[in-house]
């Protein structure tokens, strides 16, 4: 086949991207394309606008700037850190070296990070790998997200400076019209678009499946341990909001304390001239006050439904069938909840950068569920090997216990869906105490064991990681490619429930947990089949 061409005309500007090499050899990349205006200035706070064309050859050779966060989530390896800054609406493509004869597949891919942190930079989504294995184009977006991204502040709107909700979400939806724009210059199909992501992107995906946006913009969706319990209502984003701007207003003042609300105009000319560096250290505050506000938000980001842009909550719409008619790939992970234990301390407090996370015991674990439903959750998992774990009960309500509501009603209005859950661990995760937990999995996704991020965790399981990088990679491309995974992989449906458990021997099984399943579909209102 003949090579590509490193320089790519699209709809904004020509890019220069880079040819692999070692590991990455027999791929291309351009990084750092910018897709949207930068939100700075009169434009921070506000939807994504259209770049503005540039002249020349734009030199995609480097990851772009990564929102603004704590420095030490922004690692990309020993002593080194990606810069951090407002304007941070860039994404990454990763191809083969070689033009097809037809256009390639795409997948998008939204990284994780709870809504208030992450980086397209971070190793482990370097896409060359799948993109070389699977014959696709991969392309991996930077959004705006914590109080830059996740806070709505609309109701602080005039006609001269307005605010919009949901900016994370709205630039994951401008990054999928840049892919329909200009992804066929990098030998990518528009028609055959997957979006994907992990925790937070993985939400981000049931999110995109309820925003009408989104429609028509992707072919299929693959969900990777989703946090469906991060998507806020429009009240409780009101009272996050009106908090955060109190103690932007009055550094000594304490969220949750009352007092009289600042005024709108007031608030609109803190928004628009607070430096950064003043929206990031109150938003440090927000995140402390969020587990103790009474709101029962954990964290205060996320997709903000009953808006206008997401109108319902996406469980709520996975319910009510009013999700997009696409194939969708869904699961956890089964030891999720042990990622968290282990002082991966990552709430700010008031008083100090990083706190012990306290796990709650008992009825207490199972966040954002209703106390009359507490009960039946505690019984279900009384029994069995894993019964009153803590652990595992935190996991199943973060992940597990959402993710599988949203798969009944996504699946039960006809669209086909297919259910997983990883088991997949190595003995170095065995020996560490995590096993198979949360984020592993990307590890195989990405192909990450055989580069330097990954292959520490592979002593002593080199061929069982290979062997289970195919297996992930196989069924992610040709569910990008065709819309189904390979072929032993059977639909989710009321009858039966199969669940896809990837191993060292992968294998359907037929209902696990069906008494905590239950119990998580009476908590999400849906009625047990």
């Amino acid at each position: 086949m003949t090579a590509m061409n490193e320089a790519i005309v699209t709809a904004e500007g020509t890019v220069v991207g880079v040819r692999g090499k070692r590991t990455r050899s027999g791929t291309i990349s351009w990084k750092g394309i910018p897709f949207a205006a930068p939100p700075v200035g009169p434009l921070r706070f506000r939807a994504p606008e259209p770049v503005t064309p540039w002249k020349g050859r734009f030199a995609a050779n480097a990851y772009g700037t990564a929102e603004i966060q704590e420095k030490m989530f922004t690692a990309v390896g020993p002593g080194r850190f990606q810069p951090t800054g407002e304007d941070c609406l860039s994404l990454n493509v990763f191809s083969p070296d070689r033009i097809s004869a037809n256009p390639r597949p795409v997948m998008v891919f939204i990284h994780g990070g709870a809504y208030f942190l992450g980086t397209t930079a971070t190793p482990l989504y370097d896409g060359s790998l799948l993109a070389k294995v699977g014959d696709v184009v991969v392309v991996t977006v930077q959004y705006r997200f914590g109080p830059f991204g996740y806070l709505d502040f609309s109701q602080y709107s005039s006609d001269v400076r307005p605010f919009e909700d949901n900016l994370g979400l709205r630039d994951q939806v401008a990054s999928l019209e840049w892919v329909q724009r200009n992804i066929a210059a990098f030998g990518g199909d528009p028609d055959n678009v997957t979006v994907f992501g992990e925790s937070a992107g993985g939400s981000s995906v049931t999110a995109l499946l309820s925003t009408p946006a989104a429609e028509g913009l992707f072919n299929q969706a693959i969900a990777q341990s989703p946090a469906n319990e991060l998507n806020i209502s429009k009240e409780t984003a009101a009272h996050f909001a009106q908090e955060f701007v109190k103690m932007l207003d009055d550094r000594s003042y304490r969220a949750g304390s009352g007092g009289a609300p600042v005024p709108p105009e007031r608030a609109r000319e803190l928004l628009t001239n607070a430096t950064p560096e003043q929206l990031h250290r109150v938003g440090k505050r927000l995140t402390a006050y969020s587990p103790n506000s009474g709101t029962g938000e954990f964290l205060p980001y996320g997709p903000t439904f009953g808006t206008e842009y997401l109108p319902q909550d996406p469980n709520k719409a996975a319910r009510d069938g009013n999700t997009h008619r696409v194939p969708l790939i869904i699961g956890t992970n089964r030891d999720e909840g042990r990622l968290f234990t282990r002082g991966a301390s990552f709430l700010p407090t008031d008083d100090q950068d990083q706190s012990e996370v306290a796990f709650p015991e008992g009825e207490q674990v199972f966040l954002g569920v209703d106390a009359e439903y507490r009960a039946a959750l505690v019984q279900a998992y009384s029994e069995g090997h894993r019964g009153g774990d803590p652990v595992h009960m935190l996991g199943d309500s973060v992940f597990w216990g959402p993710a599988i509501a949203f798969a009944e009603g996504h699946s039960a209005a006809g669209n086909p869906t297919y259910v997983y859950r990883y088991d997949f661990d190595t003995k170095v995760l065995r020996a560490s105490g995590m096993r198979a937990t949360h984020a592993t999995e990307l590890f195989a996704v990405f192909g990450a064991y055989r580069t330097a991020i990954g292959a520490a965790l592979a002593v002593g399981d080199w061929k069982t990681t290979g062997k289970m990088t195919r297996v992930m990679q196989g069924h992610w491309t040709t569910f990008a490619r065709t819309g189904q995974p390979e072929l032993q992989w059977t639909p989710y449906a009321a009858a039966n429930r199969d669940t896809m458990v990837f191993d060292v021997h992968s294998r359907i099984v037929h209902d696990p947990y069906p008494q905590r399943r239950e119990a998580w579909m009476r908590a999400h209102g849906l009625v047990p089949a």
